[in-house]
């Protein structure tokens, strides 16, 4: 027989922890097809969705009403994505992303120079698309308010190679003091060859250091990036030569 004086004191009802907010994702694009793929994958992942069918609609809902993130076409009526990035950077540091086609190239240059974070070729892979949103969300957050949304024992430290300045927790890179924009697969693919000077890494451990595990990517989309984080660099110094080429073995990084 229990003993009522020692019966355990019932259990105090607790609050229920908060849900965690659920992620938006702006999508604009003039194809209705991609538009309803994109959102029946991003609903899958536990993104809410927005859609929009041109730049000038889209444009005054991302400014009145902001997503977490927006992926615009390039080539679309009225506005297109170019036209439509110029516009809300003037106004907002909305993380964006480009699809892109295969010729479009000098346009992905032109995006990421006006501020865009990321772009993606189509055909793309959804695996691709979410690890890229995932990334630009998670730097974003902590750019905002790095001390929220982690402990500074956590955060990694900011990284000095000779001219170059790494700072992982706001994603934000210079060179002699002047900034240097940089996509988030760049600055990942930067940060793994800055962090060992002089050691020479391959594309596929590039790839690893840039890209989610269960995303592929062909190898020589490495070689594309180095070109475009030369380009880069050598618009703010025309001299930069700190990424050095070994044939046949892959890429390195010279502080000197």
């Amino acid at each position: 027989m229990v003993d009522p004086t020692n019966a355990p004191a019932p259990a105090a009802d607790l609050p229920a922890p908060p849900a965690p907010r659920q992620q938006t994702i702006a999508l604009v694009d003039d194809d209705r097809n991609i538009l309803t793929t994109l959102s029946i994958g991003l609903h899958a992942e536990g993104f809410a969705t927005r859609v929009y069918a041109d730049g000038e609609t889209a444009l005054k809902a991302l400014l009145e009403n902001p997503p977490d993130l927006a992926i615009f076409d390039i080539k679309m009526p009225r506005m297109d994505g170019l036209h439509l990035l110029q516009e809300l950077r003037a106004q907002s540091r909305l993380p964006v992303i480009f699809l892109t086609s295969k010729d479009e190239e000098p346009d992905e240059a032109l995006g990421l120079a006006m501020g865009a974070d990321d772009y993606i070729a189509k055909p793309f892979s959804q695996r691709l698309l979410v690890a890229r949103i995932r990334a630009i969300l998670r730097r974003s957050e902590l750019a905002r308010s790095p001390a929220e949304a982690a402990p500074a024992a956590d955060l990694p430290e900011p990284v000095q190679r000779g001219r170059l300045k790494l700072d992982p927790a706001r994603h934000q890179v210079t060179w002699g003091g002047r900034s240097v924009s940089l996509t988030v697969t760049e600055f990942l693919i930067l940060e793994a060859l800055a962090l060992r000077p002089g050691v020479v890494k391959s594309r596929n451990q590039l790839m690893d250091a840039a890209y989610s595990d269960d995303v592929y990517v062909d190898d020589r989309t490495i070689d594309s990036h180095i070109k475009r984080l030369r380009r880069k660099f050598r618009a703010v110094d025309p001299e930069f030569a700190a990424i050095d080429t070994l044939y046949g073995a892959g890429y390195s990084f010279s502080d000197g």
